[in-house]
């Protein structure tokens, strides 16, 4: 039996004169998902993504895994296809639902009819195969309100359907849509669930990784690559930078208060990151804090990072609690990496008593000891970048 995939936009159905924009885009970020797996038809209608495999051998599971992962999708079914008649429609429903059917107690079927020449209506569709199912499966009853199988019929006007429960797509709105921003990312829980949810509002991302050796190993790169790698299943193709970064720590350490290291390195990676985002066409940064957790998180700590750029910053986890961002975390696959024992640059050089509530003109003024146009141009010179995702996947180069 032919299968196919059915996709239900989400807010996208909320956009105006430019509707058509985003969905030209999200088919673009559907075709190069797929790819990969074979040649497929897609076709976009009434509110509906209509995808065709064009040969037998094509990995429908996992097609419909990529699909659940594109930023844009309200819900997606695997979805037989009937002719457009009512004998067709039931013995497709009857087969390609038995599996489901045969497992399930109570049903109910519901049908929508967007091809108005269609000489059934929608009650009497959902009462032919509501009787035609009883029939078929005796052991089913019918609930209207909590069935454990929903029956979809879908009559429009380039095929019939059938399918059962819809699964949650990635939601959202398409990749490409909103713009280019970077995030500083590192291999804690925190910062790819920042990065997965301001793709998921259309954001391109540009990945920015500070790295310490020798008091971070390779193995701590690697870590945070394989971060990107999970939430580039979502967000698409990410750029990575990684920038050398001991250097400045070492000269904070040895020139400036203890107290104040957090901060001074947060405000050096600030500055880094909005050189890399202004070099790659970004319009804002991003940062996965959350307003008290840490003691550089503070209010007045945040104020004196933000002081040194002059771009957006977005912080999508300001407001969240630490349950809520592993709870983000286990749903796209990266909390049980970031939990992985490798040491972040950020907790190299900790100072035993952070300052909570620190004022910008004691920053500046421990800034003066340091060169710090001359430490980032180092950084840059020794930087190195690679592309996650996409045919260059892996392949590194210098700035």
């Amino acid at each position: 039996m032919k299968e196919i995939l059915l996709l239900k936009l989400g807010e996208l159905v909320l956009k105006g004169l430019n509707r058509r924009v985003f969905e030209d885009t999200l088919l673009k970020n559907l075709r190069r998902r797929l790819s990969p797996l074979g040649r497929f038809d897609l076709r976009a209608r009434q509110s509906t993504i209509v995808i065709t495999p064009l040969s037998e051998d094509v990995d429908m599971d996992e097609a419909a895994d990529r699909v659940g992962r594109v930023f844009g999708i309200a819900t997606y079914s695997r979805a037989g296809v009937a002719k457009k008649n009512m004998e067709s429609i039931l013995e497709t429903g009857k087969t390609y639902l038995a599996p489901v059917l045969e497992a399930a107690r109570t049903f109910k079927v519901e049908a929508k009819r967007a091809d108005k020449t269609f000489p059934l209506k929608s009650p009497q569709i959902c009462e032919e195969m509501g009787g035609f199912l009883l029939e078929q499966f005796p052991h089913l009853s019918v609930d209207v309100h909590h069935p454990d199988v929903t029956v979809y019929v879908e009559v429009r006007d380039f095929g019939a359907y059938v399918h059962g429960n819809p699964v949650r797509g990635a939601g959202g709105i398409p990749v490409g849509t909103g713009g280019k921003a970077a995030v500083l990312i590192s291999g804690g829980i925190d910062s790819p669930v920042a990065a997965w949810q301001m793709a998921r509002r259309g954001l391109e991302l540009t990945a920015v990784h500070f790295a310490s050796p020798p008091y971070t190993s390779e193995r701590a790169e690697q870590k945070v690559v394989d971060l990107l790698e999970q939430v580039g299943q979502w967000s698409g193709r990410i750029r990575m930078f990684t920038m050398p970064f001991a250097h400045i720590q070492e000269e904070i350490r040895d020139k400036c208060p203890e107290e104040l290291f957090t901060l001074l390195m947060r405000r050096f990676m600030m500055r880094i990151a909005e050189r890399v985002a202004r070099r790659e066409g970004c319009e804002a940064l991003i940062t996965g804090e959350s307003l008290g957790q840490v003691a550089s998180q503070t209010l007045q700590a945040i104020c004196c990072t933000d002081a040194v750029v002059s771009m957006p910053v977005f912080r999508p986890l300001i407001g969240s609690d630490k349950a809520d961002i592993v709870a983000t975390a286990r749903r796209i696959g990266t909390f049980e990496i970031s939990i992985e024992p490798y040491e972040d640059c950020c907790t190299v050089f900790t100072p035993k008593h952070p300052r909570t509530h620190p004022h910008l003109q004691a920053l500046e003024e421990a800034e003066l000891a340091l060169d710090c146009e001359a430490l980032i141009d180092e950084s840059f010179e020794n930087a190195r970048v690679r592309l996650i995702g996409g045919p260059a996947q892996g392949k590194e180069g210098s700035l």
